[in-house]
């Protein structure tokens, strides 16, 4: 069977990175982990990582999308994901201390960005463009206008 793992290169902190990823996500499975590389899983995805040195360095062109009901999962993964060094950055986005991109998204901002009435989607885009840690409640209020 094929299947796609993202495979993730760190600068020799694999099991750190690996500790802090257990910590953060609740369903998350380590099946290996040496000084060398790792294979886990968070929320079902599986990943593979590798002590690779610091040759090359995580961006923004590839991130990690988590899909949240509520606030309190919204402010719990932002929280976590931004905690010891990590940065925030707009519109949801934020980098983890190892430098690693993460989206931290309500569904909700989905479901008024595709509603058919565009000025209210307009009204939401505009201040999800504010944002740097999405608030569901301010989603809310730009939608109802």
């Amino acid at each position: 069977m094929t299947s796609i793992t993202p495979f993730l290169w760190f600068d020799n902190n694999v099991p750190e990175a690996v500790a802090f990823y257990k910590s953060v996500f609740p369903n998350a499975k380590v099946e290996t982990v040496s000084d060398f590389m790792a294979v886990f899983e968070l929320e079902g995805q599986r990943f593979n990582a590798l002590n690779g040195g610091p040759q090359y360095r995580f961006n923004e062109a590839v991130s990690f999308f988590i899909s949240v009901e509520t606030q309190g999962e919204v402010d719990y993964f932002w929280s976590r994901l931004t905690a010891d060094g990590g940065e925030e950055s707009r519109c949801g986005w934020l980098k983890d201390k190892f430098g690693l991109s993460w989206q931290v998204i309500p569904t909700a901002l989905s479901r008024y960005l595709g509603d058919p009435d565009r000025t209210k989607a307009g009204r939401v885009m505009q201040a999800m463009m504010q944002m740097k840690k999405i608030v569901i409640a301010d989603l809310d209020k730009a939608y109802a206008g």
